[in-house]
């Protein structure tokens, strides 16, 4: 730990916490952890400059802070960080301004340091780090206001040589000159690395310099896995024309110990869904990004990229990777053939988990011209049949074709154009703390969520039981909610709650079932994978078993190969993909329902003390509801009770008063 000495309040609680806590760490984890504390204060001694080196050498260096003095406000430096060392793997917390999720900080570190030394040892083949840096630019280099491009690759080299000696000597560096190789070139082609062009032309000096192009860019690579590492930026501007920088060769070293961990999968890998017209999971196209943006799970991918490696799984084509022990799957608009329903299926008979958001309805846009005349209209809600409903029928869940509306919803703020005060937003309940399941760990600390075009469900007690199945109930709407169903109409203006009470009712919305499911095709034969057709008049030949055997093997079946009764496994069910979106959840994963997400991913991938410790950090605290006769109480109390209270306390007094006079007669008359 490196901090400064007499910090300030409330800095100064931040380093007794941390030493508390290390502590704790240290009695728990017995010899195998140990921490040591640095005070790098500001005085010129010989100590204290090698703490200040020691800190700068690890990445830690000092931020400023307030501090208010005799209603003076000063700013000072001080250094607030740790770092964490295991092996030659270091994790530095360079900047610990807060207590607020800092126990999980610390864990995701370590487990971080953990992951990536497993991984590294695990490695049979080296991790190769290509440089491809044409000595073509070195001459144009001057001309870029580039230097020293004919010393990189030694600085280079230098930079991989001593993060070799942090990843157990993994690494393999080579230097490739597209400008000599043509090999190299094509290379770089593949790779997609930067390429600079340009024509003949003279400089001030009438010097001729010949048109050339170069490459320049790293590429780390293992296995089939490879990711870019830039090493210059090209950025045009309006009135400055085309600038050039050379990356600092510190991001650089950071660059690619950080690429490193990404190619060698130091974290859990897991799946997600990406065809069947699920949500895209990657970050949208830079001109499309102001049209999509909430349509993006960047947010989504940043917090889970954070802790595990998710590996985007094509099932028409590819099927469900060996190894892949969990399953998203968000927003299906396609429908699945009995093949594949068959591999998910089989999937989840290993005893691997699945969470699915599933949709009710598809919304169709006017497209085309159409669609600037139709702006006004609102979109059409087609039900959804995707195949999925039948697998998960059969395991004792049902989604409902409806949409959940609630009184206690969400409510949005109109703008003065448009009358000014607030609109309920009915299709986006809100979830209050007691309607929140708190016997599970993970959602302990989840006091409210926000819902949005949620389809209820319904649980198959019976089929449960018999299959020996546990539901859980995660959440539900309140008391005051009812369902929309058949034509949906979303816009808020059109939608009032019905008159009739019995229609309201508490909906479930999220549920969680754990055991040994049953298979959908337990009885079943094998579904056979469908194959594209060729055309009739095709002159290509095939050569069928028949042909080359002699024999007809459509009298072999396959017997024995379908798990009829899986491993205990768990799935999560919820009836809507729309929480996944930006506009729901955000990046630095503090909110609600980001907790939520993010803690029901680790529960079903066997980290629930994980999600428990995430969601220590919520500080989303509401105040328990009152009702009306209560406030009513309340207020007259505070009004009228207060006065009555002291009225009768001074009679009591004024009465103790008069019997202690009395009292004090009779002794002297």
């Amino acid at each position: 730990m490196f901090f400064s000495s007499n910090l300030p309040a409330p800095y100064n609680n931040i380093e007794r916490y941390l030493h508390d806590l290390l502590e704790e760490y240290s009695v728990e984890g017995k010899k195998y952890f140990n921490y040591q504390f640095h005070n790098v204060s500001g005085e010129e001694s010989d100590q204290s400059r090698r703490d200040r080196d020691l800190a700068q050498s690890y990445g830690v260096h000092p931020v400023q802070i307030q501090n208010i003095e005799q209603d003076e406000v000063k700013f000072q430096q001080a250094y607030m960080g740790m770092v964490l060392m295991h092996g030659d793997i270091i994790e530095a917390l360079p900047s610990i301004t807060s207590t607020e999720g800092l126990e999980y900080q610390i864990t995701s570190a370590i487990q971080k340091m953990n992951n990536k030394i497993s991984a590294l040892l695990r490695l049979k083949d080296k991790i190769k780090v290509k440089l491809f840096l044409s000595s073509s630019l070195s001459i144009v280099g001057p001309y870029m206001n580039i230097t020293g491009l004919a010393e990189l690759p030694a600085r280079v080299q230098a930079i991989v040589n001593n993060l070799n000696e942090k990843n157990y000597s993994k690494l393999e560096f080579s230097h490739l000159d597209p400008s000599i190789h043509p090999g190299s070139a094509q290379e770089a082609e593949q790779y997609n690395i930067v390429r600079l062009n340009w024509d003949e032309f003279k400089d001030r000096r009438g010097k001729t310099i010949p048109a050339d192009r170069g490459y320049a860019g790293i590429i780390v690579e293992h296995g089939n896995e490879a990711e870019k590492i830039k090493l210059i930026d090209v950025v045009r501007l309006p009135i400055f024309g085309t600038q050039y920088h050379l990356t600092e060769l510190e991001q650089l070293e950071k660059a690619i110990d950080e690429t490193v961990e990404n190619v060698i999968n130091i974290n859990e890998e897991i799946g997600y869904l990406a065809d069947h017209g699920t949500l895209a999971f990657g970050q949208a196209q830079p001109q499309m990004m102001a049209m999509q943006q909430e349509e993006s799970l960047s947010s989504l991918n940043a917090l889970l990229s954070a802790q595990y490696s998710v590996k985007q799984v094509n099932l028409k084509e590819e099927g469900i990777p060996d190894g892949l022990s969990f399953l998203i799957i968000a927003g299906a608009k396609e429908n699945f053939s009995d093949f594949e329903l068959y591999q998910i299926d089989q999937f989840l008979m290993r005893g691997n988990k699945l969470a699915i958001f599933m949709d009710s309805f598809s919304q169709v846009t006017p497209q085309g011209q159409q669609a600037m005349m139709q702006q006004m209209r609102q979109p059409v809600f087609v039900p959804l049949n995707t195949g999925l409903e039948k697998l998960l029928a059969h395991y004792g869940v049902t989604i409902n074709k409806s949409i959940v509306l609630d009184k206690n919803s969400y409510k949005q703020k109109v703008p003065r154009a448009f009358g000014g005060g607030e609109r309920q937003i009915y299709f986006a309940p809100i979830i209050k703390n007691e309607l929140i399941n708190k016997d599970t760990g993970y959602l302990s600390n989840i006091k409210g969520l926000v819902m949005l075009q949620a389809s209820p469900l319904h649980i198959d007690e019976q089929k449960i039981k018999d299959n020996g199945l546990v539901a859980s109930r995660l959440f539900s709407s309140s008391e005051k909610s009812w369902e929309m169903s058949e034509r949906i109409n979303l816009n808020p203006m059109f939608i009032s709650p019905p008159a009739d009470e019995e229609e309201f009712k508490s909906l479930p919305l999220a549920y969680t079932i754990e055991g040994p499911f049953p298979s959908y095709f337990a009885d079943r034969p094998i579904p056979e994978k469908q194959t594209e057709k060729k055309d009739e008049d095709t002159t290509d030949e095939t050569i069928t078993p028949v042909e080359s055997t002699g024999m007809d093997m459509s009298a072999i079946a396959a017997e024995g190969t379908t798990i009829k009764k899986g491993k205990p496994s768990r799935i999560f069910i919820i009836g809507t993909s729309e929480i996944l979106k930006d506009n729901v959840m955000d990046k630095d994963g503090v909110s609600p329902n980001s907790q939520f997400i993010m803690n029901v991913i680790d529960y079903l991938n066997n980290r629930e003390e994980i999600a428990i410790m995430r969601s220590k950090t919520q500080s989303f605290n509401p105040l328990r509801d009152t009702e009306p006769g209560a406030k009513t109480a309340i207020k007259t109390a505070n009004i009228a009770g207060l006065p009555v209270l002291v009225i009768i306390a001074g009679l009591i007094f004024w009465q103790r008063r008069a019997s202690r006079k009395k009292y004090i007669q009779k002794i002297f008359s």
